[in-house]
């Protein structure tokens, strides 16, 4: 079985080239960093030798872990809000640079802390301000050094990276956990320590990396464009194919520059431009849509597990809590690389987000139910022995936390990205890949903020809160999510509603999912579906 990429227009094969993946992939390895730290942190910050060494005790040990937490999202949130300027100042290239050395840095402080919790905090700002601002810079890079053609699989390297740095980081605490001392101070040291493995990796291969040829063009810089696209396509400037792309890039900056008109020259009238291109109708129900996406994302349960999974797995009488996050985590990378690599552009954005919010919502209530009747964790805690019965629902209930795994890595785990990354017009990328961002960490940080709390108050409550948020999801991807696979940007005009004077005509109308395919039925000789692949 292997890949055949589907292809918009006749492409030369040298394009295919390891160049172009090898690029793709280190500039994806920013996103490993961000999957780590929500797969490690959880139970580092739990182990016994960091509340001894930090001096944590029983009754602040929810404020403090809330904090150590929460306080990585708002760096993140600030790190996206202002990284559009560091890249329309420096570059992509050199963007992502700067960020991994914040990272590094970080990384370091928290390594090297002994009993200065500040260090810990300090570390943790620094590292979400890395974080942040590389989720908002990586998928756009990858997708502006890529070909049309692969662009779909190399800009899943993001997701895929993500996932792999979630399993790294369970199965690290696993080892740890099973081969080493509770007491010992290098437990939770190695955890945060291994950060810096991908970074430096990220930041030695960033200096190999070419600077996006959309960026240079827009700075003027033509001659340094076209000698990195000639690198990138293994082609000669004068081919046919690379005239073809430079003239496609010329497009983009035309459409910027119509977008900035109105308000003068440079990138501040470029950002008004585009406040105003995202306040009309048609617009602003993609913003929303957005938000709404990656909001249900973080109020689905899915990086409470992930930061809290020692807490959540023995709320429900799991002791081995290690082995049963990595198993946790490996389940979900595996079902995500699966479905991201093979099926999202078969299946399509709505239907598996439908699909994905009923079954997690099912097993969420269910968790939440065992955990009310069986209450295992307060039988354990008393010293009590878990009846038959009650640990037969331990099972289930631990079945279903995996199902639910299955479930979410195919749904609002990594569809909201896909879509906020197709529904907006090239010219308005760079602004609703920050957008798209700014939501995730700003949703994030009440969560991860709240979670300790929650747990401590509502316990099998805190379950119900997820499923109901689930069932939200359901209702909302049913009746306002639209399925975006495969149509072109005017497609996507007709859905929302988007129309301006000077515009494409398009009629306020409402378009639906059959009309666009009876449209598209029409005319066969048109590509709709140009970035993606197909299994052979």
């Amino acid at each position: 079985m292997g890949f055949r990429a589907v292809e918009d227009r006749p492409t030369p094969k040298e394009v295919y080239n390891w160049r172009l993946y090898s690029e793709a992939i280190i500039i994806a390895t920013g996103s490993l960093l961000f999957g780590y730290d929500s797969a490690f942190v959880g139970t580092t910050i739990s182990r016994e030798s960091f509340l001894t060494d930090f001096h944590i005790t029983k009754a602040n040990s929810s404020a403090i872990s809330s904090n150590i937490t929460s306080i990585f999202q708002a760096g993140a949130f600030f790190g996206a809000l202002f990284c559009f300027f560091f890249t329309e100042r420096f570059g992509r290239k050199w963007t992502l640079q700067i960020n991994v050395f914040v990272f590094i840095i970080g990384a370091v402080m928290m390594t090297a802390a002994t009993h200065q919790l500040g260090l810990i905090y300090a570390g943790r700002v620094l590292t979400g301000i890395g974080c942040g601002a590389i989720t908002a810079t990586v998928p756009s890079y990858i997708a502006e050094l890529s070909i049309p053609s692969i662009r779909g699989i190399l800009t899943g390297f993001f997701e895929c990276a993500y996932q792999i740095g979630s399993v790294i980081g369970f199965w690290i605490n696993f080892g740890i956990t099973e081969n080493m001392s509770a007491k010992s101070s290098t437990s939770w040291r190695i955890p945060m320590g291994v950060q810096l493995i991908p970074a430096v990796i990220l930041f030695i291969g960033g200096f190999f990396l070419h600077e996006s040829p959309l960026w240079l063009m827009r700075k003027e810089r033509n001659d340094e464009a076209y000698r990195a696209l000639e690198t990138l396509r293994r082609l000669p400037v004068d081919h046919p194919y690379l005239q073809q792309e430079i003239q496609l890039i010329q497009n983009r900056l035309n459409e910027e520059a119509s977008v900035a008109s109105k308000y003068g020259q440079g990138p501040w009238a470029f950002f008004r431009g585009a406040m105003d291109e995202f306040s009309r109708r048609g617009m602003r129900n993609r913003v929303f849509l957005v938000f709404c996406a990656f909001a249900l994302n973080n109020l689905s349960g899915a990086s409470a597990i992930n930061y809290y999974s020692p807490t959540l797995f023995a709320s429900i009488g799991i002791k081995d809590t290690a082995l049963y996050t990595g198993i946790y985590g490996l389940v979900k990378a595996v079902a995500s690389l699966i479905f991201y690599i093979a099926f999202v552009d078969r299946i399509g954005r709505r239907r598996p987000v439908i699909v994905s919010s009923i079954v997690c919502s099912l097993c969420l209530w269910y968790v939440g139910a065992y955990v009310k009747v069986g209450n295992p964790a307060a039988v354990i805690a008393d010293g009590g022995t878990l009846s038959d019965s009650t640990t037969g629902g331990g099972h289930a209930a631990t079945a279903m936390i995996m199902i639910y795994a299955v479930f979410w890595s195919f749904g609002l785990n990594g569809i909201p990205w896909i879509v906020s990354a197709e529904i907006f017009p090239g010219a308005l990328r760079n602004f609703s890949g920050t957008w798209a961002a700014l939501v995730q960490w700003a949703t994030q940080f009440p969560m991860s903020k709240c979670l300790p709390y929650m747990f401590n108050s509502f316990g099998y409550g805190t379950w119900f809160f997820f499923a109901g948020f689930m069932v939200v999801a359901t209702v909302w991807s049913y009746f306002l999510l639209p399925e975006t696979k495969g149509l072109t940007i005017d497609q996507m005009d007709m859905i929302f509603g988007y129309n301006q004077p000077g515009h494409r005509g398009i009629p306020h109308t409402r378009i639906t999912q059959t009309h666009l395919e009876a449209s598209n039925a029409g005319a066969p000789d048109k590509p709709t579906q140009p970035e993606h692949f197909e299994i052979v």
